[in-house]
């Protein structure tokens, strides 16, 4: 990689999301901030008839270049138009607010899919997905619970990891997207084990931490008060922990810690990360601090992709009141993880040359 290459602009594939809800409407609200365009070169791929229709609600035009692929972004940093990749326009009926159609359904997924060829085949580097409706997609067909199994499905990753991510506040998690009841069953140490690796990983490569500090979460209350509320800990995270700190003996993983403090603690800056062991032991106290700043992370894949931290907001969607918080954030969260790999590759290259 040379030094002109390093220094180019990145180029981040946004997916609009579902096109009957406000994904349309944050990405017009984020292309307005400046920092957006002078940071990186935004490539759209959606469907221009809800994009152009969220501009006439807000009342904010953007300069739209619609292309017929990746190859056709512009290069010059003169250029203000915004890059548009719609696979396959959608008519107005089938975008209705609150109602996607089916098209609507497989586009959504098909924009997903696109953006992620294009970064896989390097003509992007991130993806920043909008929100989707994972209901609705079921219906039409979508055969995973959420955006994460997706994008490991088309990237043939072996172990994926699911991270929010706020200016405070950082969290991971063992199991995602199951019933509370399953959740015990699925902790298992290898399952922790895993995550740790991604998670440490990632920290260390994606956001330059040289000796991440990572809380891995109790399950029970108190941590389970040494087998009172439960065995747990004693039998299955914290062997889990001692093993890890075992053959990583440079990183500093502890636990398990109280779930009802470990948070505080890590919001004043005492970790690096909290490793939660189910969705919303992790979730709602991440969104509750940064609710309108924090942006999921699929960690474990060999592209960067981040997210808005919302769903659709068909309640909302074509009133214009839609925050693009998450969406600002999931965008400088890809830009982040980008600059810290692209540095990486040049010292990789850098110490290969000097021992040439």
């Amino acid at each position: 990689m040379s030094e002109e290459v390093v220094q180019k602009k990145p180029v981040l594939a946004l997916t609009m999301g579902d096109p009957a809800g406000v994904g349309p409407e944050v990405i017009v609200k984020a292309m307005h901030e400046p920092w957006v365009r002078a940071a990186c070169r935004p490539l759209i791929v959606g469907d221009v008839t809800a994009l152009r229709r969220a501009m006439d609600v807000l009342h904010l035009p953007l300069p739209l270049r619609v292309l017929e692929s990746a190859a056709d972004v512009p290069e010059s940093p003169s250029d203000e138009s915004l890059g548009v990749l719609c696979p396959r326009p959608l008519s107005q009926n089938d975008i209705a607010y609150g109602r996607p159609s089916a098209a609507a359904c497989r586009e959504t997924i098909h924009f997903i899919r696109t953006a992620v060829g294009l970064t896989v085949d390097g003509h992007a580097d991130a993806v920043v997905t909008g929100p989707i409706h994972k209901e609705m997609l079921h219906r039409h067909g979508f055969a995973f619970p959420g955006h994460t199994e997706f994008l490991q499905d088309l990237t043939g990753a072996p172990h994926v990891v699911m991270m929010l991510a706020g200016p405070k506040l950082r969290v991971a998690l063992v199991t995602i997207h199951c019933a509370l009841r399953e959740v015990p069953d699925r902790i298992t140490p290898e399952r922790i084990l895993l995550t740790l690796d991604v998670l440490v990983g990632s920290l260390i490569r994606d956001f330059g931490i040289a000796r991440p500090r990572v809380a891995v979460a109790g399950l029970n209350p108190h941590a389970g008060e040494s087998g009172r509320f439960g065995r747990e800990e004693l039998d299955v995270i914290a062997p889990a922990i001692h093993r890890f700190r075992r053959n990583h003996p440079s990183c500093d993983v502890s636990g398990p810690h109280p779930p009802d403090t470990v948070f505080v603690r890590a919001f004043e800056g005492a970790f690096d990360a909290v490793l939660a062991l189910y969705h919303d032991q992790g979730l709602i106290p991440l969104k509750l601090v940064h609710f309108y700043e924090a942006a999921n992370v699929t960690l474990g894949l060999p592209i960067v992709r981040t997210s808005v931290d919302h769903g659709t907001g068909y309640d909302i969607a074509g009133t214009g009141t839609a925050h693009p918080g998450s969406l600002l954030y999931a965008l400088k969260t890809a830009l982040t993880m980008v600059h810290h790999r692209r540095a990486g590759k040049t010292r990789e290259r850098l110490e290969f040359r000097s021992e040439s």
